[in-house]
Order: C-alpha cells, then sequence, then structure tokens
C-alpha cells in the first residue's frame, strides 16, 4: 500500500466535511496522514479507485481483491482476558485468550505503525432497535473498506448526528500491519481481538472485509445476552400478516437466499436480535455469497450484483469488457457481495418488526445425504438440535477447506462467533420459543440421493416450496411420519412437491447404505453431544436420536 500521496486525491477537499467532534486522538491515533471521514459512496469509488484498490465492473459495482485471505482467518482470533469477563467467556479454539499486556503491546505498534498513513472513518451503528443500538466507529486503512462499512452497518442520519457520534465501540482495521507473535503473543501475523474492557477490536494482516462484519457480531453476542436479548446467527423476514419467522444456519445453508424470499419482507440477511419487542436486524446490509450465483432461482440478490454501490469482492472479471463471471471459483468458492439491504426491494427499511416469529426454522447443509428435507421439532427436540449446530461446512467460508463439505457441528448454528457457553444461549432461545409460542422446523438444505459427490444438492425450488409451506400453516394438516432415529415429524406430503422428496432413502440406490450412513450419523451426534450434557435437562439429552 502507498503511504504518501504526493497529488492531491479526489476527496481531499471534503475530507472533514462530516467529521466527527470526537477525535482520532481518543483512540490513540496521533499524526496520521490525510483522514476522510464518512464519505458517501460516490466519493469512497474515486478514493478507491484513485488508489488502486479496486475497479469498476459493468453496472456499477466495485470489485476487489482480498489477496492472502479469502475467507475467515478462524484460528487467529482473539479475546483479552480480564477479570470481568473471564467467568463469562466460553473459552476454547473459538474464544481464545489474550492478556491485557499483550493487547496493549499490539495496540501500541500499530498506533506507531499508523502515524502519518491516510485513515477512513466510518461513524454509524449497530441495532436497528433504537432500544439496544450502539454507536460504533471503524477505522480503515483503504476506502473500500469504508465503504463496506458503510453499506453494512446502519447508517446516520445527518450532519448534526456525525459531529456529536460518541462510539461505544471501535474497530481499527489495519491489512497492512502484520503482527509479530513474538512480541504479540499471536500465532500468525494475522490477528482479529476484541477487548471488551477498552471497548476496541484490531484486525491486522487481512484485509477480508467479512472479519470487520463478524468482529462486531461477536461483540454483541457477548453483551446482548447479558441484557436478555438472544443475538442470533440467522436470517429473519415477516410476512403481510406480521408472522416473523427467523432461519438459523452457517455460511452455506441458505440463510440469505431462503430470505430473500418475494413474498415476504426481508428483516435481514445474517445477525438478529429477539426481545420481547420484537426481531431487530444488527445490520444495515447484506454480505451474500455469490459463486454459481443462479439469476433463475435468486434474482434479487443476482441484481445486486450489477449495481452501483455494491462491492463484489474476488469476483473473476474481465478488465477489458469488464464483464463479471459468478461461475468461476478461480480466486476463492466464497466470492462475495456487499450492498446495503435496500437493494433489495422487498427489505424492510425499519431492519425490524414488533411483531414476535411464529417459525424459527434450523437450516442444516447435511452432506451425508440422509436427513429428511423438512422436520417439525418439539421443544426439547429444537433445543437438543440448537445446541448441536449440525451441518456441513462449505468449500470457502473458512481459510483451509477443501472442496468437499466437512461434516461439523457448530453450537447455536454459529459457534466461531458465539462468546458465552452455548447453554446460555440456549436457555435464552427456550424460553423465547416458550413465550411467544413460536414453531420451531428443521429444513436440509444439503444432498439427497447420496452423500456429497454421489447424491445432488436438493433443489432450492423444493426448499422454498416447503418452507413457504410450513410459514403459511400449508403443513399444520397433512399427514406425518415419526422418524425412526431422531423422532422428529416428517410430513408425508406438501403442496407442489412430489411425496418421495420426504422419503430420502427412496432416492439411494442401496436402501442399506442409506440406513447404515443415517445411523453413523445419529452416533456423531450423540458422541457431539456428550460435550454438553450435563450442563442440560435430561428432557433435552433424551430428545437425541436413538440408534438402531
Amino acid at each position: 500500500m502507498t503511504k504518501y500521496f504526493e497529488c492531491e486525491t479526489p476527496a481531499l477537499k471534503q475530507a472533514k466535511e462530516l467529521a466527527g467532534d470526537y477525535g482520532l486522538e481518543n483512540h490513540g491515533l496521533v499524526q496520521p496522514g490525510k483522514v476522510y471521514w464518512n464519505l458517501p459512496t460516490p466519493a469512497l469509488y474515486e478514493e478507491a479507485i484513485f488508489r488502486g484498490e479496486g475497479a469498476m465492473t459493468e453496472g456499477g459495482p466495485l470489485i476487489v481483491n482480498t489477496g492472502k485471505w479469502t475467507a475467515r482467518a478462524a484460528t487467529d482470533k482473539y479475546l483479552v482476558k480480564e477479570p470481568e469477563n473471564q467467568d463469562k467467556i466460553w473459552w476454547g479454539k473459538s474464544n481464545q485468550p489474550l492478556s491485557a499486556e499483550k493487547f496493549d503491546i499490539l495496540l501500541n505498534r500499530m498506533q506507531a505503525y499508523l502515524q502519518g498513513r491516510d485513515l477512513f472513518v466510518r461513524d454509524c451503528y449497530v441495532g436497528a432497535d433504537p432500544k439496544y443500538r450502539m454507536p460504533i466507529r471503524v477505522i480503515t486503512e483503504t476506502a473500500w473498506q469504508s465503504l463496506f462499512a458503510r453499506n453494512m452497518f446502519i447508517p446516520i442520519a445527518n450532519r448534526e448526528e456525525y459531529k456529536q457520534h460518541v462510539p461505544q465501540f471501535t474497530l481499527i482495521a489495519a491489512p497492512s500491519f502484520k503482527a509479530d507473535p513474538g512480541i504479540d503473543g499471536t500465532r500468525s501475523e494475522t490477528v482479529i481481538v476484541i477487548n471488551f474492557a477498552k471497548r476496541l477490536a484490531l484486525i491486522a494482516g487481512s484485509s477480508y472485509a467479512g472479519e470487520i462484519k463478524k468482529s462486531f457480531f461477536t461483540i454483541l453476542n457477548y453483551l446482548l445476552p447479558l441484557k436478555g436479548v438472544m443475538s442470533m446467527h440467522c436470517s429473519a423476514n415477516v410476512g403481510d400478516e406480521g408472522d416473523a419467522a427467523l432461519f438459523f444456519g452457517l455460511s452455506g445453508t441458505g440463510k440469505t437466499s431462503l430470505s430473500a424470499d418475494p413474498k415476504r419482507k426481508l428483516i435481514g440477511d445474517d445477525e438478529h436480535g429477539w426481545s420481547d419487542d420484537g426481531v431487530f436486524n444488527f445490520e444495515g446490509g447484506c454480505y451474500a455469497k455469490v459463486i454459481r450465483l443462479s439469476e433463475q432461482y435468486e434474482p434479487k440478490i443476482y441484481c445486486c450484483t450489477s449495481r452501483f454501490g455494491t462491492i463484489l469482492e474476488n469476483v473473476v472479471f474481465d478488465p477489458v469488457t469488464r464483464k463479471i463471471d459468478l461461475d468461476d471459483d478461480k480466486l476463492t468458492e466464497n466470492t462475495r457481495a456487499s450492498y446495503p439491504l435496500e437493494f433489495i426491494d422487498n427489505a424492510l427499511s425499519e431492519k425490524m418488526t414488533r411483531t414476535q416469529p411464529k417459525n424459527v426454522v434450523f437450516l442444516t447443509c447435511d452432506a451425508s445425504g440422509v436427513l429428511p428435507p423438512i422436520a417439525r421439532l418439539d421443544k426439547n427436540q429444537a433445543m437438543y438440535h440448537f445446541i448441536s449446530g449440525y451441518t456441513s461446512k462449505i468449500a470457502g467460508t473458512e481459510m483451509g477447506l477443501g472442496v468437499e463439505p466437512q461434516i461439523t457441528f457448530s453450537a447455536c448454528f454459529g459457534a466461531p462467533f458465539m462468546v458465552h457457553h452455548p447453554f446460555y444461549y440456549a436457555k435464552l432461545l427456550s424460553t423465547m420459543l416458550e413465550k411467544h409460542g413460536a414453531r420451531c422446523w428443521l429444513v436440509n438444505t444439503g444432498w439427497v440421493g447420496g452423500k456429497f459427490g454421489v447424491g445432488k444438492r436438493i433443489s432450492i425450488h423444493y426448499t422454498r416450496a416447503m418452507l413457504n409451506a410450513a410459514l403459511e400453516g400449508k403443513l399444520d394438516n397433512v399427514q406425518y411420519r415419526q422418524d425412526k432415529l431422531f423422532g422428529f415429524q416428517v410430513p408425508m406430503s406438501c403442496p407442489g412437491i412430489p411425496d418421495d422428496v420426504f422419503k430420502p432413502e427412496s432416492a439411494w440406490s442401496d436402501n442399506k447404505e442409506y440406513w447404515d450412513k443415517y445411523d453413523a450419523l445419529a452416533a456423531r451426534f450423540s458422541e457431539n453431544f456428550k460435550l454438553y450434557a450435563q450442563d442440560c435437562p435430561p428432557e433435552v439429552a433424551a430428545a437425541g436420536p436413538k440408534r438402531l
């Protein structure tokens, strides 16, 4: 990255027009280069292109390449261990501790590194509900990451609000700064670290913008449950009758695609809070995976890939024609589009609803190809599957994953971002389900007719039809069967779907192989749940599968 520009950059004259009174010296950032405050989208485009950070493609998106890191650096994430939080955090591989002393060393080195360097400041909010909204600040080295923050978080309304903005949490992203494991106590040159005591997060050594988004999700996952608010890795939408629905799932399970339903209003695609007042989005934008995106099945998201204001990460394009190729995965399987929620024409401008969810959906991508496409869960089964968080990690969502999906259990359908113990969130979810009478469904968006490489992934057309039927009450009066292993209720029919879809064993060429594989999956569920059984009521532990 170029440290100095000898000529005037496009937005230099407007750099301080929207500056806040709460200056960068409050973050220990002294003697920076030029500081660009809260630039609008066109100005950020000009700065990014002028600085060689990206290029404009056909239709208007800004396309960028994040270099070495094209997904989350899951093993380089840390939380600072303090007396206040040491007994509240679920320490482990997802929440690695870093000492306060090492954090201070890292911070001081980063502050020194940023002297003389141009910086971009974005003041905004996380949390659409004013009751739980938190003012934040994102400080970046690059213009395009400032645009990412503008897209993804909730904007400030006017000039006076910018001036008076005082962040309650600040994130500094310096991709060109490298941590030193010997000095900073990190695993590598890359580090993502959150300090709750200082209300400060640092990102070094990675340009992948998803680290900015997920850092604030992690922050809220710690703070909101302490206030009795359920923080969730889920998408959410609402019907015309106020019937909200939640869709839990890891990246690649269909949260973004399935919540962008033309028949329903989109609240958000990834991160939400659920309080006694309703459901609210944490964010102001969407961060959709776009590899092999289908214009036929996902037209709303597809449309966003050719709009001014969208950021395309690691999407391949022709530098002559400026046409993009969404099918090309030579840079990564984890190609992404960041765009404001308003780009989805049926999105709720309020990003929240005061109605309570009637349906909660657990999305699982079953790479073994044995789970039914949809099943209804009772309360204890819901708790069991929420704590288990079974799915398959899809290639590209984390560095180091191969092409073949990896079967995994991710507690709360988002273990990498959960700060408290999983049962802490499970108890909150149980309370909300019971209080508001929501139904719970398990939906398989993975493979049918065999495991990955043998069968095929279930049609998104079928999944949408089954979900719509569930949300509209059309599955209330159909006949159900009890699953032989898991005990949940599987519908035997659904309007517009062939009946044999609900008998997954019928799609396998070898019936015995199907049941052997299903029994093996049940065994893995049981083994995984041993990690949590001692903290759960016996009736929840008993809601797991029974072996053949």
